[in-house]
């Protein structure tokens, strides 16, 4: 979390960890938005609350740069802090953005460049899991 210098410690801030069912969706929502601001693509929403203890939902985003990968981060933490006051339990693969994982306890983010997303196929591992029309989520 050392590239979100604004983000203090756990102790004094928010996390995603008690959230409301409707809560969860929302924050998702401002996820799904925040991507699309930076031109993320190819998002899809799966819902893994039933099928997984690791959270409620998964939202996987494709950046075609390290760049772009990193911005679509940076412009999610920034959403989310500013419209939920809800920070990242953790933040992984800053430094090499070709996946950036955020973790939002109830919403794990993945932002991958196409060759990783292909290469690990998450929405094929989580098939069995619900998808969600994103349609519903974009303001």
């Amino acid at each position: 979390m050392s590239n979100y210098p604004h983000i203090q410690s756990l102790s004094t801030k928010t996390s995603a960890i008690n959230l409301e069912p409707d809560q969860t969706l929302k924050l998702t929502s401002t996820i799904v938005n925040a991507a699309l601001d930076r031109k993320g693509d190819n998002i899809v929403v799966i819902k893994v609350s039933e099928v997984s203890y690791l959270a409620d939902y998964f939202v996987i985003i494709t950046g075609y740069s390290h760049v772009q990968v990193r911005g679509i981060s940076q412009a999610i933490a920034e959403k989310v802090e500013q419209e939920k006051q809800v920070y990242p339990l953790g933040v992984e693969g800053q430094k090499e953005s070709s996946w950036i994982l955020m973790d939002y306890a109830n919403v794990i983010v993945h932002i991958l460049k196409p060759e990783e997303r292909d290469f690990y196929n998450l929405e094929a591992f989580w098939g069995h899991a619900e998808k969600i029309d994103i349609s519903s989520l974009i303001n």
